[in-house]
């Protein structure tokens, strides 16, 4: 596939308008700078088009027009894409996990909670990223989707709970759209069960709503704590969809190159 320019990306954001929010969140995200990266088949009136952003990929169109070969870079992604894609997406890895996943939209307004003594919730700042990049490597993935954790701290889409210069917890905007962002956050371990997770989701849920857009949450089916931290921060159930993790390029797709 070719990777296209910025300008051919954005004219082609349409593909994805009428997706659910945080599969619109995505691909326009993947439009901003250093975040991630739009591909099609061909660069004018292309058949098939690819979103990669932070280890997600979208893939909207004709499968037809693409090769098990085409998408051998996205290995280990979670992929999102339309039923008819499954046979070459099963023919150009050597393994598809299903994963079931729940995403909601944000209803009803919640006020943060009050934090423990000695811990300070606010919105991340640029003098942050040392403290972002101090996370346990576990972690990497929260700022995966602004380009690194100095992008996320100066992004203005971040709101952590701070004790001193420690972060021990963390929500953003991980995918932010043109009407939705899709948040996600971090507790660091030993720091669960204080309501931090809460305080910094709905403190950026009021920000969002400044901002005149909506928040929205996906997570996985098994992820109950995920779940019930939605609810719990006034997020409810839109939609249910299944997105597939893929193995590493099958042996027979690879043969193509020789």
């Amino acid at each position: 596939m070719i990777e296209l320019t910025a300008t051919q990306a954005t004219a082609m954001a349409h593909c994805f308008a009428a997706a659910p929010p945080g599969t619109r969140a995505l691909a326009e995200h993947a439009l901003t700078p250093g975040a991630g990266h739009w591909w099609a088949d061909r660069p004018v009136a292309p058949r098939a088009v690819a979103v990669a952003c932070a280890g997600h990929l979208l893939l909207h169109g004709e499968p037809t027009a693409l090769s098990p070969l085409a998408l051998a870079p996205f290995a280990a992604h979670y992929v999102q894409a339309p039923a008819r894609f499954l046979p070459l997406l099963g023919n150009a890895f050597d393994g598809l996990v299903p994963w079931e996943r729940m995403a909601y939209v944000h209803r009803v307004p919640v006020s943060p909670p009050h934090p423990p003594r000695g811990v300070t919730v606010r919105r991340l700042t640029p003098a942050d990223a040392p403290a972002v990049a101090a996370l346990a490597p576990e972690s990497a993935w929260i700022h995966a989707s602004w380009g690194g954790p100095s992008a996320l701290a100066a992004s203005g889409h971040g709101w952590a709970a701070f004790a001193k210069d420690r972060v021990l917890a963390l929500a953003c905007t991980y995918f932010r759209g043109s009407a939705y962002e899709d948040v996600a956050c971090l507790t660091a371990p030993g720091h669960r069960r204080q309501r931090l997770a809460l305080a910094c989701v709905t403190a950026l849920c009021q920000d969002i709503a400044a901002r005149g857009h909506t928040p929205s949450w996906t997570c996985s089916r098994d992820n109950r704590p995920s779940r019930l931290l939605a609810w719990t921060a006034g997020f409810r159930l839109e939609h249910e969809y299944v997105h597939h993790l893929t193995g590493q390029p099958a042996r027979r797709a690879a043969g193509l190159a020789a």
